[in-house]
């Protein structure tokens, strides 16, 4: 590789008794990419956040963050790296810049480093007023500020946009784009998929502890994306389109036919088609959503 990773795990595993939370899991997020890392609710997405941080030992397998050995660099590799791992908590009556100040001396962080955070994550006017007084997606900015403390180069983040309103979303994907504009690594856990599809440079699915998928989210995407087409004659148009190589599969619905093929093919299909003396009333591309692909790779076959 022509750059260290800034995450590698190999064979990493988390074992609860007989439970397997994490299962010999070995992902890689390159230096100053986006990653967003998905899964149903018990996946093993917080538990394997944790043990990146340290925080819950592997049953087995390593872990490397920034090229260094967790088991050996701990402290150091904590140095370079900002989290937020499930609800972070802030002191209710002291001010947005004052529980920074309590972050900052805890952590060793320079109290000079406040300002710059609190502009970046779009605080500075808020910065006099009490933390009871922040909206949610206030209170999950001040967060990112706090992970942003000790200049880090890699950001872990579980679920920061968790219970926000629209409004708070889209500020939160502001600042992602910001911090990735900045050179910033990030890895981030998020149910909200369509915030994930327009942030991130590529997503990894894991389900019971495994990874299901992972690549570039447009590549998956463009896989999945299919062509619908009505015909009359739509029986003869199946059997004629079914042998061409470009397209992976063709299903029919009455006189409906669709197509798992890309997008940019529909005017070669209508003059296939057209060759043949089959005549479409209908050609629409169909993409695929992050939402609806991650429905079907992760819910369980049907019996």
């Amino acid at each position: 590789m022509a750059a260290t990773a800034a995450i590698s795990t190999e064979d990493l595993t988390k074992n609860y008794g007989r439970l397997v939370a994490v299962d010999h899991l070995s992902l890689e997020v390159e230096t100053g990419e986006i990653l967003g890392f998905l899964g149903p609710n018990g996946a093993g997405k917080t538990t394997t956040m944790r043990m990146l941080l340290g925080l819950v030992r592997p049953s087995g397998g390593s872990v490397r963050i920034l090229g260094m050995d967790i088991e050996h660099y701990l402290p150091q590799i904590l140095a370079r790296t900002g989290s937020i791992i499930e609800n972070p908590t802030f002191y209710p009556f002291l001010s947005g810049r004052d529980n920074l100040r309590v972050v900052a001396r805890l952590t060793g962080s320079p109290l000079a480093r406040i300002e710059a955070v609190l502009e970046l994550v779009d605080l500075s006017s808020s910065a006099k007023r009490s933390f009871k007084t922040y909206s949610l997606g206030m209170k999950q900015r001040l967060a990112v500020a706090a992970a942003l403390l000790n200049e880090p180069d890699l950001l872990i983040l579980d679920e920061p946009a968790n219970g926000l309103d629209p409004a708070g979303i889209v500020e939160m994907r502001s600042l992602m784009r910001r911090l990735k504009s900045q050179g910033h690594t990030v890895l981030i856990s998020s149910h909200v998929l369509h915030e994930i599809e327009q942030i991130c440079d590529r997503i990894l699915i894991l389900n019971h502890g495994k990874i299901v998928v992972q690549g570039k989210v447009e590549s998956l995407l463009n896989a999945r994306s299919r062509i619908a087409i009505r015909v009359d004659r739509a029986g003869e148009a199946q059997a004629m389109l079914k042998p061409i190589d470009w397209i992976e599969d063709v299903s029919r619905e009455g006189d409906l036919l669709l197509l798992t093929a890309p997008p940019d093919r529909a005017a070669d299909i209508n003059r296939l088609l057209a060759g043949e003396g089959l005549f479409a009333s209908e050609i629409r591309p169909e993409e695929e959503s992050l939402e609806r692909f991650f429905l079907d790779v992760t819910e369980a076959p049907k019996a």
